[in-house]
């Protein structure tokens, strides 16, 4: 599984990084967390607020901190 976790580096797109790795090890999956900060690749996804969460190649939330719980069920494919 891949997750990126698109943004330019502020505290929002820090605190969304740190909540995906605890959902991450929690369910005890394997996953690979990246960051993207390159505006022009952040834009390829259409996503126009940061931060932005991608999974397997699918915008799953923009321009807010989802709950870990939501991260979670995306994770487990609800």
């Amino acid at each position: 599984m891949e997750i990126k976790i698109l943004g330019t580096g502020c505290a929002k797109c820090k605190r969304l990084e740190e909540t995906a790795r605890e959902a991450v090890a929690e369910l005890g999956i394997e996953a690979t967390i990246t960051k993207v900060q390159d505006l022009d690749k952040i834009l390829e996804y259409d996503v126009m607020m940061t931060p932005g969460l991608v999974v397997d190649e699918e915008v799953k939330a923009f321009g807010r901190i989802p709950s870990k719980e939501e991260i979670k069920g995306w994770l487990q494919g609800k």
